[in-house]
């Protein structure tokens, strides 16, 4: 295959924005832009007023079956399984036994979970999420216990107090995860504290909203301000993802081929 014709195909493949990242103003965000783009959905937020069609389903569900759990069968999205997997074992290593309590669920059994609330206390106590709102749906929400907990009926806050709480508090952003319903956070996410709840995110967002202690609301907000703010300044944000998500600019190499051609890179990266 002669070099002409690699160089052809891959400028085909390479076609960059019109927008030059010189032309772009300076992206000031801590989060990196491609990030917020949230192709991988890990920072759909989901809530009362951001609610999922009661036909989504997640993709790439995987069972997390190898790892300690009560209440029968579950799944999750791959990338939020394997990350699971890994905070399983680093606790384990600290002295920790973790247990997978909850894990994926569909609309309609959060419905049927959210009607047996009502009937049972008569309102809505920030208990149950409303069927729609649940980060469960997403299928990178988790609720994780000791095995104390995971043996009873009901959760409760006071699962904070415990050892395998604190621990998941402190280190689940190593591994994306971030507790999606802080104890300081109740009036602006609507759900009581749940220390058990972990919610994948990705590890450098999981940091940041860990380390300034927001909500996934909050986050959110603040990240899409971030981007009005950058296209306002006369940034284009989809250029700028789209530059940031390509791949390295292919580089002629010296070497040559068996036909005399010089060697084309397709991953050369800039020093």
């Amino acid at each position: 295959m002669s070099r002409r014709f690699i160089l052809v195909v891959l400028a085909v493949l390479l076609i960059m924005p019109l927008v030059p990242v010189s032309a772009q103003p300076e992206w000031a965000y801590v989060i990196p832009a491609n990030l917020l783009e949230n192709r991988n959905g890990n920072l759909t937020m989901v809530n009362r007023q951001s609610l999922l069609d009661k036909d989504f389903e997640p993709h790439n569900l995987v069972s997390i079956s190898a790892l300690r759990s009560v209440s029968g069968l579950h799944m999750l999205r791959k990338e939020a399984a394997v990350a699971l997997q890994d905070l399983f074992r680093a606790a384990e290593e600290a002295g920790h036994q973790l247990y997978v309590k909850s894990s994926y669920r569909n609309y309609r059994t959060q419905e049927t979970m959210y009607q047996n609330r009502l009937e049972k206390y008569g309102k809505d106590d920030g208990v149950v999420a409303y069927p729609g709102s649940s980060d469960h749906q997403t299928g990178l929400g988790v609720d994780v216990l000791n095995l104390e907990w995971a043996k009873q009926d009901g959760m409760r806050p006071e699962f904070g107090n415990t050892k395998e709480a604190q621990w998941m508090e402190a280190n689940c952003a190593e591994f994306g995860f971030i507790i999606r319903y802080l104890k300081e956070k109740q009036d602006i996410t609507g759900i009581i504290y749940e220390p058990w709840h972990l919610r994948y995110v990705g590890k450098e967002v999981a940091r940041y909203i860990m380390e300034k202690r927001l909500s996934l609301e909050e986050f959110t907000q603040e990240s899409q301000r971030a981007i009005q703010d950058y296209e306002a300044a006369g940034g284009d944000f989809l250029a700028l993802c789209a530059q940031l998500n390509a791949p390295p600019p292919v580089r002629e190499l010296d070497d040559t081929d068996e036909s005399g051609d010089s060697e084309v890179s397709m991953f050369y990266k800039k020093p």
